[in-house]
């Protein structure tokens, strides 16, 4: 007989723990997952939050950037909301109207031994945003409004310079009245009041109501867009204007109202009629065996790997030859048969058999198990297709930008940000009004995902099955 062997020593990693021991292991596994999780979740809202910041400010791209601003300035909004109750009446959206009385402050301060000389103050006639908005445009302040200084007072201050050393420097503020002219008495509501105040470079602003939009000539031109805003249209200026100044040139009706209604229609259509395609297709694959399935399965596999660049010319085609171009149900009918035919396949396939054919046996037919029994308990698989299917018709920009050329009140959301970026983002800079517009695109995903999160995660079916 073979000796017996020595039986192996256990490794002490394979050594059986205390129940206590791999209690406190799970949930320090658990404790670490949760804040990896949350680190991700932190980092993803502290840039969403970032952007929305970024997008109350005129310059968004300033560098370097700043957190506090105006915007996010109570002591600017008490400042905006006078200037717009002044200006018209209404605290919140300002503007200036007839019998408006404004009066706002500025105070420079220069060295000791330069003298501090009145600023330049003037209304100038300036055009908002691009050429649409300027074509729009039918009124300026400067030709209802007038400024002049009314006061002035001197003062002294001590300051450190760089090196450290106190030195005597001397302020003053100018207090300038803007009025609504006599002679406009039945004139229009002005939405803007600029202002520009140009001074030497050697006295610099030291303070105001509100800050300057602009800083020009080395400093010697100070910006105001408008000094009147109110608190509401100070903080969220960008976003008013983009519902102002995105509008049609030929009816001036605002566009940012129809391109996100267009969104919408398309979104709830393609939802809709996906769920229809997604969860009979997905049965019939899962459940009907017939000559071909595995073929069609196979040929439905391979048509989801063709980038929709390749075959958009024959869809433009096809869509032309239909006389559907130009119109919501082009985009609708695009993508209906995709990823989320094979979703309703693989939750078909884990649906129990027994329930159907306890149905069958009873005197169901196939339609009516499918109706009756399995779709209603198919909620988790269609709304998460749901979800998917709105979120990818709202975000798609592809097919809209081929399908949908004209007219311009027809345009989705996502198209009319392009029209956004070529007028506002190109020559003109105006990336904060560019920023807003994107915000304005994502408000319905939000706000679905928020709803309908939860119903993701956890179901009444999904506890019926653990």
């Amino acid at each position: 007989m073979m000796a017996s062997m020595p039986a192996a020593e256990v490794s002490p990693s394979r050594r059986r723990l205390p129940a206590g021991a791999l209690r406190r292991r799970q949930l320090a596994a658990s404790a670490w997952v949760y804040l990896a999780f949350l680190a991700v979740a932190t980092i993803m809202a502290g840039t969403f939050v970032l952007a929305f910041i970024a997008s109350l400010k005129v310059d968004p791209l300033e560098r370097p950037f700043r957190i506090y601003f105006d915007q996010l300035n109570p002591a600017a909004w008490v400042a905006a909301a006078r200037l717009g109750r002044e200006g018209a009446g209404d605290a919140l959206w300002g503007g200036l109207a007839p019998g408006a009385n404004v009066h706002f402050s500025v105070t420079y301060a220069a060295p000791a031994d330069a003298r501090i000389v009145e600023p330049r103050a003037e209304i100038p006639r300036r055009r908002p945003g691009s050429g649409i908005a300027a074509a729009l445009m039918r009124h300026y302040a400067a030709d209802y409004a007038s400024i002049a200084l009314r006061s002035s007072s001197s003062a002294t201050k001590q300051a450190r310079d760089k090196r450290g050393i106190r030195q005597g420097w001397q302020a003053r503020t100018f207090v300038y009245e803007i009025t609504y002219r006599s002679d406009r008495h039945n004139g229009p509501w002005i939405e803007r009041t600029p202002v520009n105040l140009t001074a030497p470079t050697s006295q610099t602003l030291i303070d105001s109501p509100i800050s300057p939009s602009r800083s020009e000539r080395r400093g010697r031109l100070l910006s105001w867009d408008n000094i009147t805003p109110g608190a509401l249209g100070l903080i969220f200026n960008n976003y008013r204007r983009v519902i102002s100044e995105t509008a049609d040139l030929q009816t001036g009706k605002s566009l940012i109202g129809s391109w996100l209604g267009n969104s919408l229609a398309i979104a709830t259509g393609r939802l809709v009629l996906t769920l229809v395609v997604a969860s009979l297709a997905g049965y019939a694959l899962a459940r009907l065996k017939f000559r071909g399935s595995r073929l069609l399965f196979a040929a439905a596999l391979f048509s989801m790997t063709i980038p929709a660049q390749v075959t958009f010319v024959s869809n433009y085609l096809i869509f032309r030859d239909l006389s559907l171009l130009n119109t919501p149900w082009s985009v609708i009918v695009v993508f209906v048969a995709s990823a989320n035919v094979l979703l309703m396949k693989q939750f078909f396939e884990a649906f129990p058999r027994e329930i159907e054919e306890a149905a069958i046996v009873d005197g169901a037919n196939r339609f009516l198990v499918f109706y009756k029994i399995v779709l209603p308990n198919a909620k988790p698989a269609l709304l998460v297709n749901a979800i998917l299917a709105f979120q990818g018709a709202w975000n798609d920009f592809f097919w809209p930008l081929v399908l949908i050329t004209s007219p311009p009140e027809a345009l989705t959301i996502q198209v009319g940000l392009l029209s956004l970026r070529r007028s506002f983002g190109g020559v003109q800079g105006d990336w904060g009004l560019v920023l807003a517009g994107a915000f304005i695109s994502i408000v319905p995903v939000v706000i679905l995902f928020v709803l309908f999160q939860r119903h993701i995660v956890s179901t009444e079916f999904a506890k019926g099955t653990t």
